[in-house]
């Protein structure tokens, strides 16, 4: 099997022959792609003071401490909500900006093509503003809040219709939810507001055949099963034990949902103990995939923002790699 095929049985839950991977330290059964899309965009430049700064296709500034990191968004593009229905937000509709991404689905004919998309709604409002206006505009200023989403999943669909017309096998999209307790905000409030937005856009990948997959960090235990309802397909968590391994395997158990999940970067890594990160491996693959899918072998991409030097996270490979294959499981 190529790893297409790897992650297309794994997703169906149909024994492919080995764990579906993507490790940084080495085999990797994804290619991504992404838009190039500019319309408020500027390249990082180092300040005065030292930092490194730079603007996003939305407007939000980013910035950084060193030339490599990716960075994280330190002033909203919003002030309030009172600017949003005037301010110019991104095109995602020109198939220009996918041509790059057209070529390179063009050179991986098996490869599974994962496409870079910013978020749905609330990713993308939440750093328009300020985060702790955003949530207060959630709670007062509904109708407001509800004008910038629609905006925004105009645009999201746009960029699904161009990735669909390259030829991508899933979008990826990430969505922080949770605290280390629970979600940030209510799960009623997520029903109401952003569980038909899910299912829209959702809908949307799948009428095109392309796979969901979100990522999402802290404690969103309450809200998976509204989003396998609305029809994401994997959930991308670097801390499953914050959840529970037992408790992700009940979700399979119910629905054909997939998880991608290095070994734990809080708690299990962080013990830095070669024997304690194997074991969790394996535990992974006995509770998440035996050998019929459902569960695709993640790494943790910044070694450097966790503490831990790349070897550490080598085991947790190494041994995905040795005990994922079918045979193990017949």
């Amino acid at each position: 099997m190529n790893s297409r095929q790897i992650i297309e049985r794994t997703l169906d839950f149909n024994h492919p022959e080995r764990v579906g991977r993507s490790f940084a330290c080495g085999p990797d059964d994804f290619v991504w792609v992404s838009h190039t899309a500019k319309t408020h965009a500027t390249d990082w430049q180092q300040t005065g003071q030292g930092l490194w700064r730079r603007q996003d296709e939305w407007g939000n500034t980013w910035s950084r401490l060193d030339p490599s990191s990716k960075g994280e968004v330190t002033e909203g593009v919003l002030k309030s909500l009172a600017g949003a229905d005037s301010y110019e937000l991104p095109d995602f509709s020109n198939p220009q900006d996918y041509q790059r991404a057209q070529k390179i689905r063009q050179e991986n004919e098996y490869k599974y093509v994962l496409a870079r998309v910013p978020g749905f709604a609330f990713n993308i409002a939440r750093k328009l503003l300020k985060l702790d206006t955003y949530l207060m505009a959630l709670m007062l200023d509904t109708e407001r809040v509800r004008k910038l989403h629609d905006r925004i999943d105009e645009l999201v669909a746009d960029m699904i219709g161009n990735y669909a017309a390259v030829g991508v096998d899933g979008i990826f999209f990430p969505e922080d939810w949770g605290t280390q307790k629970q979600t940030l905000i209510s799960p009623q409030m997520w029903r109401e507001e952003f569980f038909p937005r899910f299912g829209k856009l959702c809908g949307l990948c799948h009428q095109c055949g392309i796979t969901v997959f979100m990522h999402s960090c802290g404690k969103i235990t309450a809200i998976i099963p509204g989003l396998i309802e609305a029809g994401v397909d994997v959930l991308q968590f670097d801390q499953p034990t914050l959840h529970g391994l037992d408790t992700l395997a009940d979700f399979q158990s119910a629905a054909k949902i997939s998880f991608w999940c290095p070994v734990d970067i809080q708690k299990t890594l962080q013990t830095r103990d070669e024997q304690i990160i194997r074991a969790e491996a394996r535990r992974m693959l006995d509770k998440l995939w035996k050998g019929r899918g459902g569960f695709i072998a993640g790494y943790y991409n910044d070694n450097a923002s966790i503490g831990l030097s790349p070897e550490v996270q080598g085991w947790a490979c190494d041994e995905f790699i040795k005990q994922g294959l079918a045979e193990h499981y017949k």
